[in-house]
Formats: structure tokens, C-alpha cells, sequence
């Protein structure tokens, strides 16, 4: 068996990064993989404005009880006056700082009437005044090559004035479930047969990572109705990905089903738990991910390592996110000769301590622990890790995302 840390790189690295690149309208581009450094074309705020609702003045010009006659009631869009000495410009948030102003005073600390506002508490010099390109300044890069683009990246898109983007192709991606005892969900069950999650579960991965072109195909347990699905997911995907029939029993018809038409196999078998009939293979230069057919097993090994490829071949410049540290909770303790990934809830203790608090059952069959868990918490082969041990945590909202 591969250790996990080899394979999971062997994954990483198995797509080409994209080449080809299109354009994208803005209203279009959530999700989507920037294929060009984005620089700020302005600088913003292009020029200096009041942060606050108030008064625009000279800091000299306020003394106690001293009344400052409005010159101007100036509105966001509006160009002011140059501002007169012992005068104040009534001025809005957004509004330009009129030029010789040097403070803005907030509305709550000032008194108007027909003469005038008076100033019922000191500011401070330059209170209250955003300044010009004190959030982006022309020429400096904002978003890098190999971002996925999030509605905040869009704003800050928008407000640069971009409304058409380059990024790379959305991928294609294919699904093949195997097994005879599988039936689509909504369809009457027959004595034996189980419903197929896997296909729904893997499409759902694939489009909460930003994939939308999916296909997915179920083939009969024989070795001529795999290679035919494989042949043609093959024709329209850019990755494939099978679940089931990958381990040496009588029917694991898929391994021998990709050696038959050219296949490659690149790696089989992981040390881990879940997830050991794991395979890499090629076929035409094209990825081929065999997942295991529990769907816990599939579930976790996508996350860990399919999502790693999804990333490379979508182009995004970060490949592995991060991973973070807990404290193992409970009563239980782990060890064993693989890699144990265990479904875990994920709090936080008043230090701010990451406690990891694992799924009472962590069968491979229990797939009411998915929507429970938060992250999978991994335990070292060969090791003994008991409750109050750190351990490594892989969450989903970052490895799935």
C-alpha cells in the first residue's frame, strides 16, 4: 500500500494546469477560475471623501461656542466650493472633502440652526476623511491567476469598473457507479437492491468545488458494459471518476476494464481508513480516479484526494488548503496500521482551543455521520492517540470548497 502523504501528492500533481482561457462576463464569473492577474485600474476612493454624515472644516477655525456659517450643503456627487475660512460645508457620507478642510465632524457632535453649527465636542485632526486610494491604488494587483471567484471578489471587480474577465473553461468532469444492487432514488425497490448515493453525493462534491458539467453514468456489472461507459465518459470529460468495483472480488470488473483499453495504472491501494481501493490511472493522458463503493469511504476520499486534482486541473494556484489543529475529545481511543480519518464536530473552548469531538459510530456503512461531521480528524498509522491529543483536522468547508 502507498502511504496517504504520497498518494495524495501523486493526485495533486496528476492533472495538467489549463491552457486555454475565455472570457467571462462579471455577472457570470462566481465561481469561476481567474485566468489573468486583476490590477486596480483606480485608485478608490479616487479622491479624498467623508466617511461620516457632518460638517467639513478647519481644525483652527473651532472655538468654544463659536458659530461657523454654512457655505455649502454638499452631497455625494456633488464637486464642493474650496472652502472659506471660519465657514463649514455641510457635507454627507461619500461626499468629496472640500478642498482647504481638514476635518470632518460627525453630525451627533454639532449644533445647526439659522446662523450657523456649532462644535459641542473637539475632534480630532483628520477625523472621519477615507483618503484617496486608502483601499486601492491604480496599478497594484488585486486578485492573482488561479483565484476562485467569490461575491467579494466581485464586488471588488465591479467597483474597478472590470465587466468582462479571462478565466479558464469550466471542467468536465464524469461519473461512473458500478453494482448491480444500485437503483436511482424515487425508483421501487427490488429484494437486494439499495438505493445509489454515491452518484448524487459525488455530483454534489463536484459542484460545491465550482464543477457544473457533469456526467454521470451507471453500468452493469460486467467487464464489456464498463469499458463502454469508460470509452465514453472518456470522449467528453476531462476526468472520470468510478465508484465501486476496484477491490479483487469476482465482480471488481474495473481495474482489468481500464487495463483493456489502454489504462495505465499509476497507483492502487492507499494506507487509510476509509478509503484503501483507491487507484490512479490514465488513459489518453486523462486522470482516472477509482474510488472506493461505500459511500463514507468515497465521500472522504474525494475530499481528500480528488479535491486536490479537481483544483490543479481547474487551474486554481492554491491546490491543498490548509490544515488546522484540535483537540481530540471523548472517551475513545485510536490506533491502528493506517491512516484513520474519523468524522469529527469541530468547537471552539473559551481559549479558542479547535476541540475535535468524533462520531460515536465511525463505521464505514454509517452515513448519517456526513451531514454531522465538520472535518475529518486524522490518526497516525501506527501510533496511539488518546482524548486531550492533537490532531490534524481536514474541514470540510475548505476542502470541499
Amino acid at each position: 500500500m502507498i502511504e496517504f502523504d504520497v498518494a495524495q501528492q501523486r493526485l495533486a500533481q496528476a492533472g495538467q494546469v489549463p491552457t486555454q482561457i475565455e472570457t467571462c462576463d462579471l455577472s457570470q464569473a462566481l465561481g469561476r477560475i481567474l485566468a489573468q492577474d486583476i490590477h486596480a485600474l483606480l485608485d478608490m476612493p479616487p479622491a479624498d471623501n467623508s466617511a461620516m454624515d457632518g460638517y467639513a472644516l478647519r481644525l483652527a477655525d473651532i472655538a468654544d461656542g463659536k458659530v461657523l456659517p454654512i457655505q455649502q450643503r454638499c452631497y455625494a456627487g456633488d464637486i464642493p466650493e474650496t472652502l472659506q475660512e471660519n465657514m463649514a460645508i455641510r457635507i454627507f457620507t461619500g461626499s468629496m472633502l472640500p478642498p482647504g478642510a481638514d476635518t470632518v465632524v460627525i453630525q451627533e457632535n454639532c449644533q445647526e440652526d439659522e446662523q450657523g453649527v456649532r462644535i459641542l465636542e473637539m475632534p480630532v485632526a483628520g477625523v472621519n476623511i477615507r483618503r484617496r486610494g486608502e483601499d486601492m491604488r491604480i496599478g497594484e494587483v488585486l486578485i492573482t491567476t488561479g483565484t476562485k471567484l467569490t461575491a467579494a471578489h466581485i464586488a471588488q471587480l465591479a467597483a474597478q469598473g472590470h465587466a468582462q474577465l479571462q478565466v479558464y473553461p469550466r471542467l468536465t468532469v464524469g461519473i461512473l457507479t458500478t453494482g448491480d444492487e444500485l437503483t436511482p432514488a424515487g425508483q421501487p425497490l427490488k429484494t437486494g437492491q439499495i438505493y445509489n448515493s454515491n452518484a448524487p453525493m459525488l455530483r454534489a462534491q463536484l459542484q460545491a468545488l465550482g464543477v457544473e458539467t457533469v456526467h454521470a453514468v451507471h453500468a452493469k456489472d460486467t467487464l464489456e458494459a464498463i469499458q463502454d461507459a469508460l470509452k465514453a465518459l472518456l470522449q467528453r470529460c476531462d476526468l472520470v471518476l468510478t465508484v465501486g468495483g476496484v477491490s479483487v472480488g469476482e465482480k471488481d470488473f474495473v481495474k482489468p476494464a481500464i487495463e483493456g483499453i489502454g489504462g495505465q495504472l499509476d497507483l492502487w491501494k492507499v494506507r487509510m481508513k476509509p478509503g484503501k481501493p483507491l487507484a490512479l490511472a490514465y488513459i489518453d493522458n486523462k486522470p482516472l480516479v477509482c474510488l472506493p463503493g461505500n459511500p463514507v469511504s468515497s465521500y472522504a476520499v474525494f475530499s481528500l484526494m480528488v479535491s486536490p486534482l479537481i483544483r490543479r486541473l481547474q487551474g486554481r494556484h492554491q491546490v491543498l488548503p490548509a490544515i488546522r489543529y484540535g483537540i481530540l475529545q471523548g472517551e475513545r481511543h485510536f490506533e491502528g496500521d493506517r491512516e484513520e480519518f474519523i468524522r469529527v464536530q469541530v468547537d471552539s473552548d473559551e481559549q479558542g482551543r479547535l476541540l475535535a469531538r468524533p462520531f460515536n459510530n465511525q463505521g464505514s456503512g454509517v452515513i448519517s455521520s456526513l451531514p454531522w461531521a465538520q472535518a475529518l480528524a486524522r490518526i497516525p498509522a501506527d501510533s496511539h492517540v488518546s482524548p486531550g491529543d492533537v490532531v490534524r483536522l481536514y474541514e470540510y468547508s475548505q476542502w470541499q470548497a
